[in-house]
């Protein structure tokens, strides 16, 4: 009979109690130990099994569940004998910052100082007796929501001290989501507070601690050394393109088709390979994503579980705000091509509006993007990656998002796809200017980008153009074709329908007299370079090719045709 599928269980002794579906990664147990490593962070995306996991080491380690040996019998870790003596022998400290999600650093430093402050709470029994001296008892009560930087810094290995003199052995701290509070802080705007903060926290913590017998700390990102680890030589960082635990967060295909066959799903295995895999962590590829597949198990249907639990605010803002090369390379990523390029999988979160590689840093990390090559470039002294959309779970949620630019004009961007496709220029004409108003104010970030950085205007239009028309055509842009590189172009599907090349110019009275002149350089520049080269050869007659020019001056569009 299958066990029971549970949502959302996050602590290991409720799954193993409750015989709900679990598949054994307790071989991360004996890896993380034998790896001797002190201090271990481990960045793998959101719903992926880090916090069931970091239970499952408490539960493991911790002397509060000493002859808990149920827990683990006829688990991958329990065959081997020489954990059994292993079990319940280590004072843990565990604490997680999935929940401090303030929009203010005082807020946001309270909330952690509580986090900390309960499990002082937890270990009351350490001020009986004469175990701590009265300073050190006065210490440990005024550990609170409010305490000074001082105590907050000190407070985890105070702690680890005062665990070492009761129980004779040095702690196991384990630090779930460490990176909640740093990204809240980068988006509300609070970044360098928190920076300070946390290094003091973290370097008091796992670096100067004589009392650390070892630590783990997860999270989505592995945020830049400079920022919060600058004095933690001590720490090995395992991301998603390490070898290490490559298949002790999510499932592997094996793991996968297992459930599927007890559940009686054999025949959906294709089905669920389409929407689910495509997360590679190391050399180890097919690994899914643990939320979707335990969702799908429960209600039998395909949906995008693991998007729809996932904020996607600082993603969009990235993609939405940057440069023309982020906009141009999500094209691309969408049409399902691999991009190359060289990066730094460590996030500088002050770079994320500045540099593009950081944010394929964050996408890759994230879990929207996977690595198919990674390899590391000596003479560049840099990783050179080849990044691609993770699967059709991913896709989507860029699709929706992109949906979403556009909801406010939504009305009218389809009656100017409807004249685009008739190739009723006046009708173009008279809702590309109603667009452009809206389009404009997704993709601009100062008064003057239209002009300045126009190429923000045009990928953020192709973006809303590939979601609308992606049925009827394969949208390319800034390709190479004839002589140069056109702007956009549309490829039909099918054969009835006409191609299309798209050329964009903003309008300078220093080159051009009128916004009339400007369309002519446009169509122009069409027939010089000879852009529909590369559509001849592909058996598209000539006349079947639209041409179009654009011009715009600010927010005023004008489209003339050839």
């Amino acid at each position: 009979m299958a066990r029971p599928v549970g949502i959302g269980h996050q602590d290991f002794e409720t799954v193993r109690r409750t015989n709900n579906f679990y598949i054994d990664k307790t071989h991360f147990i004996r890896e993380w130990w034998e790896s001797n490593d002190e201090v271990t962070l481990i960045a793998r995306p959101r719903r992926f099994g880090k916090t069931l996991n970091m239970s499952m080491l408490k539960k493991f380690f911790s002397v509060n569940y000493a002859g808990r040996e149920e827990l683990f019998e006829g688990l991958s870790v329990w065959e081997d004998e020489a954990y059994h003596s292993l079990r319940g022998s280590y004072p843990v400290i565990s604490l997680s910052f999935a929940n401090v999600k303030e929009t203010s650093f005082w807020d946001a430093r309270k909330k952690m100082c509580y986090i900390i402050e309960t499990i002082y709470n937890r270990h009351g029994f350490l001020l009986e007796g004469d175990l701590l001296n009265d300073r050190e008892k006065e210490f440990f009560r005024g550990v609170s929501a409010n305490m000074e930087d001082y105590a907050a810094a000190s407070s985890l290995s105070a702690l680890s001290e005062y665990l070492y003199r009761y129980y004779g052995k040095k702690v196991i701290i384990l630090l779930d989501e460490y990176d909640t509070p740093m990204q809240e802080a980068y988006v509300n705007g609070f970044w360098e507070e928190m920076v300070s903060f946390i290094r003091n926290l973290f370097n008091s913590t796992f670096k100067t601690n004589p009392y650390l017998e070892r630590a783990v700390l997860t999270g989505i990102t592995r945020i830049s050394k400079e920022s919060i680890f600058s004095d933690l030589n001590n720490l090995k960082v395992v991301t998603t393109t390490s070898e290490e635990y490559a298949d002790c967060f999510g499932f592997t295909e094996e793991e996968v088709f297992a459930a599927l066959d007890e559940y009686g799903l054999s025949d959906r295995r294709q089905q669920v390979k389409n929407w689910y895999d495509g997360f590679t962590f190391g050399k180890k590829e097919d690994i899914y994503n643990p939320w979707s597949i335990i969702n799908y198990l429960k209600k039998k249907q395909i949906a995008a579980y693991w998007a729809n639990t996932i904020s996607n605010s600082l993603v969009g803002k990235l993609i939405r705000e940057g440069s023309s090369e982020i906009k141009m390379t999500m094209e691309r990523l969408l049409q399902g091509e691999i991009f190359y390029t060289v990066l730094d999988e460590q996030i500088v979160f002050s770079q994320l509006e500045q540099s593009d590689d950081a944010v394929w840093s964050l996408l890759l990390a994230s879990g929207y993007l996977k690595a198919v090559h990674y390899e590391f470039n000596t003479l560049r002294r840099k990783a050179e990656y080849g990044l691609k959309l993770t699967n059709m779970e991913v896709r989507m949620v860029f699709e929706q998002m992109i949906e979403g630019w556009f909801s406010r004009c939504r009305r009218i961007s389809n009656a100017f796809n409807q004249a685009l496709l008739e190739g009723d220029v006046e009708g173009m004409n008279e809702y590309m200017n109603k667009v452009a108003v809206s389009v404009f104010s997704c993709f601009d970030t100062a008064d003057d980008a239209s002009k300045t950085e126009p190429e923000k205007f045009y990928h953020g239009f192709v973006l809303g153009l590939m979601i609308d028309l992606a049925d009827r055509y394969v949208l390319t842009s800034n390709r190479e074709s004839g002589f140069g590189r056109y702007d956009v172009m549309l490829e039909p599907r099918r054969q009835e329908d006409d191609a299309m090349i798209l050329e964009f110019k903003v309008f300078w009275p220093s080159r051009e007299k009128s916004l009339q002149d400007a369309v002519k350089a446009a169509l122009e520049q069409i027939e010089r370079m000879k852009y529909e080269t590369v559509l001849i050869e592909k058996g598209i007659s000539p006349d079947r090719i639209r041409k179009y020019g654009l011009a715009f001056c600010g927010k005023q569009v004008l489209i003339g045709a050839l």
